[in-house]
């Protein structure tokens, strides 16, 4: 396995999606257990910002490039991260997988209406699959070691958390090890995406670095003046750690004098 990489001092994990999912099946049959972590461009900004989301993303067993901005970053500053690894393909991987070799799943998050209409998408999908349950993602902070209890009941041994940063990576880091799941995955917004109420940006957009552009023209709202915060601050710390990186013209001199 390829040593971790350390990229605005946060370690990640230098994986493949195959490799991703190879590891996160070899944790199921060995009776393992591996919290993911999913890093964009947005959520390297903000754990600068939230010590609380820093600890948990980086006490996570596996740490990810979900955006390829961090993936073009990684190759500017001399990090190698092999490929994007999108939290909603590594979800869609793991059910098909799941359904192949009859692994339980648990789907955390959203609206209850939203969950219902992705379980009846993912059962025309996926027929074959083992639900062991599901929950919807509203719920106050003291009903999290009652939800965590429900679902080690269940026998889940994927769960699958479709809620927002930081509000998923808390729970992971808090209860994941009481959920009893050999595998916890938090997908964010994938959830309304297969039940339809948001568009997944098309390949092209995906490979141009540009989905967060396509999901703020469905949301120019809430996401605008988010992703164009965090972006703009994300590139600010590219060229920071860029510069930091160079050594200095006069450095250079004096190396050779």
């Amino acid at each position: 396995m390829r040593p971790r990489q350390s990229l605005f001092g946060v370690m990640l994990d230098p994986l493949t999606m195959d490799e991703t999912v190879r590891r996160c099946l070899d944790a199921v049959r060995r009776g393992e257990r591996i919290e993911i972590g999913m890093v964009n461009a947005a959520k390297l900004v903000n754990m600068r910002r939230d010590p609380r989301l820093a600890r948990a993303v980086s006490g996570c067993d596996l740490v990810l490039a979900d955006g390829q901005a961090v993936v073009w970053a990684g190759r500017v500053l001399g990090v190698r991260l092999p490929e994007r690894v999108a939290g909603i393909d590594l979800f869609m991987r793991l059910l098909a997988a799941a359904e192949a070799e009859d692994i339980s799943v648990y789907l955390l998050g959203a609206r209850q209406q939203v969950l219902d209409t992705m379980l009846r998408r993912i059962a025309e999908r996926f027929p074959k699959l083992r639900v062991a349950g599901s929950r919807n993602g509203y719920f106050d902070d003291s009903e999290q070691e009652p939800i965590a209890d429900a679902i080690a009941a269940s026998g889940a041994q994927l769960l699958f958390l479709g809620m927002t940063s930081p509000k998923k990576e808390i729970f992971t880091a808090g209860h994941g090890t009481r959920t009893g799941a050999h595998v916890v995955h938090g997908v964010g917004g994938s959830f309304d995406i297969l039940a339809g109420i948001t568009k997944r940006a098309p390949l092209v957009w995906q490979r141009m670095g540009l989905e967060w552009f396509y999901r703020t023209l469905q949301e120019p709202r809430r996401l605008g003046k988010r992703y164009l915060t965090t972006n703009a601050a994300f590139l600010v710390m590219t060229a920071r750690e860029l510069i930091r990186r160079t050594p200095s013209a006069g450095s250079a001199n004096r190396s050779h004098c």
